[in-house]
């Protein structure tokens, strides 16, 4: 049988020492690639948005930026497997075909 070992961690101390804090030059550039990202998805939405809407609102649209390609179908699941599985190592935007866009609520 395992002993199970507790390791005493002091208060305010870093959970992963061996990790590093990201410099503010680092957190700047993933900022700005994020935020490119983004637009360049926002610009597809855009797009295809006023033609998706009258048929398929409330449906799911994966957008992949790089190649401008799109899947949409109701069940977010299906139309994130159909993006995987033509784009498998991509990132790619989830989005609402809605007013604002968004999958859901906070």
């Amino acid at each position: 049988m395992n002993q199970r070992t507790h390791i005493r961690v002091p208060r305010g101390s870093r959970i992963f020492p061996d990790r590093l804090p990201l410099s503010q030059a680092e957190i700047a550039r993933r900022k700005a690639e994020n935020e490119a990202f983004g637009k360049r998805c926002r610009e597809i939405f855009n797009r295809v948005y006023p033609e998706l809407v009258k048929n398929c609102y409330d449906w799911f649209i994966l957008i992949e930026p790089d190649s401008g390609d799109y899947f949409i179908d109701p069940d977010e699941e299906v139309a994130s497997q159909k993006g995987h599985q033509k784009y498998p190592t991509a990132v790619m935007l989830m989005m609402c075909l809605n007013e604002t866009g968004t999958c859901g609520r906070i």
